[in-house]
């Protein structure tokens, strides 16, 4: 009887904990942004819909490398939100031929901040650099950019450099077409994350923003900062979803690790 009972307090508790959750989806759901923001013109969203044949349209083109990198890297990858590391394979492809060191973050989906998801990358970027000798560069595309951005505030000690690709540091975080989705995975407002952050404040390290004219996720002046927000930043002429594999970007990024 008593293992009935706990097992119906178990039961109830779930059920409780699931309605609050769907009810704070629900009313995350229905808030309307600031009334002067918005995020990229919907016509760029249709750009972004080609970019997953793209590895079929690299089938009719011609062999991409890189040339042989003269300083090699120790690299990590962080993905956009709601993607795998698997979504970044082709680029760490790529870099590894060239002949940096690349690593996965080592967490899965991204499906937002966390404090526990933070404490975990801090101590995989400190034993990578130790066991590597050498500093990590953190190289993050979308959210994963915003996490390697904070990562190099809270511990810069093993972070040698930090290159985001379309990610969301400046400005109102509502400044972008993906702001209710997030909302509704994470369960917070983007106003309100799980973690202390200021994201506009530049980590103590050089820092790098490549955005895009063309993103139809992230609005270009989000992505691109302003002067004092990052060291420099660097346009290119790929969707949001392409950083993650268009050779524009995987050479925007090689040359930001031959610079150092």
């Amino acid at each position: 009887m008593a293992i009935t009972t706990a097992t119906q307090r178990r039961a109830f508790s779930d059920a409780a904990m699931l309605r609050e959750a769907v009810a704070r989806r629900l009313e995350l759901l229905h808030r309307k942004p600031p009334a002067d923001v918005h995020g990229p013109e919907a016509r760029l969203l249709w750009g972004e819909l080609a970019t997953p044949i793209e590895p079929v349209r690299r089938l009719f083109r011609e062999p991409f490398s890189l040339p042989q990198a003269a300083h090699p890297r120790l690299v990590m990858l962080l993905p956009g939100f709601g993607t795998h590391p698997l979504r970044m394979r082709y680029m760490a492809q790529q870099l590894e031929r060239a002949g940096h060191k690349v690593k996965r973050w080592g967490l899965g989906f991204n499906l937002g901040p966390t404090e526990e998801n933070f404490a975990a990358l801090e101590r995989r970027i400190a034993q990578i650099s130790e066991r590597y000798g050498q500093d990590v560069v953190l190289v993050g595309w979308s959210l994963g950019g915003v996490f390697a951005r904070e990562l190099a505030k809270r511990d810069p000690r093993h972070v040698a450099k930090v290159i985001t690709m379309g990610s969301p540091f400046s400005g109102t975080p509502y400044a972008n077409n993906a702001w209710r989705i997030y909302q509704l995975v994470t369960g917070h407002s983007v106003e309100q994350p799980p973690v202390e952050a200021e994201l506009a404040v530049k980590p103590p390290v050089e820092t790098v923003a490549l955005w895009s004219p063309r993103d139809g996720v992230v609005s270009a002046r989000s992505a691109c900062g302003l002067p004092g927000e990052r060291d420099r930043a660097r346009a290119l002429r790929c969707t949001h979803l392409g950083f993650a594999n268009s050779p524009e970007a995987i050479r925007a990024v090689a040359a930001e690790l031959e610079r150092g």
